[in-house]
């Protein structure tokens, strides 16, 4: 069932990045709002699954789904980078999935409100753009 959410949370996030309809940061934007209000709507869920974690958590198909997601971060990441080497490309896709998660993970441990959601995907993927712009990317 994990694995299942995380490749359906992974195509999700992978066709907002995709999507060469919007800027760059207006995907960061809509990624970071999907994202949040996903880890909203499977917060009694991922209690429950917590509690099997170390039944499932090395299994390949849970491995296969998390790299996908780390895959699709760093491919976008690399379009705005080309610059960049590889090393350092994987490293700030890195930070913004362990930050997407473990944000997410706290942030939906309470009952949040759509304006609440909204104003804190917000402003952390603000934080996002700041940080791949001062890397040298147009977001534009």
């Amino acid at each position: 069932m994990q694995s299942e959410e995380w490749q359906r949370t992974g195509d999700l996030l992978g066709s907002i990045l995709r999507d060469t309809g919007y800027t760059p940061r207006q995907r960061l934007h809509q990624l970071t709002l999907a994202f949040l209000h996903s880890e909203c709507e499977e917060a009694a869920m991922r209690t429950a699954l917590n509690d099997a974690a170390p039944l499932y958590r090395d299994a390949p198909e849970v491995q296969e789904a998390r790299a996908n997601g780390e895959n699709v971060m760093s491919d976008f990441l690399q379009q705005l980078l080309p610059q960049r080497d590889a090393a350092e490309v994987a490293r700030a896709a890195d930070l913004i999935n362990r930050t997407l998660g473990d944000v997410g993970k706290h942030f939906s441990e309470s009952p949040r409100s759509a304006a609440e959601i909204e104003a804190y995907a917000r402003d952390m993927a603000d934080m996002f753009c700041a940080w791949i712009r001062e890397k040298g990317a147009d977001l534009q």
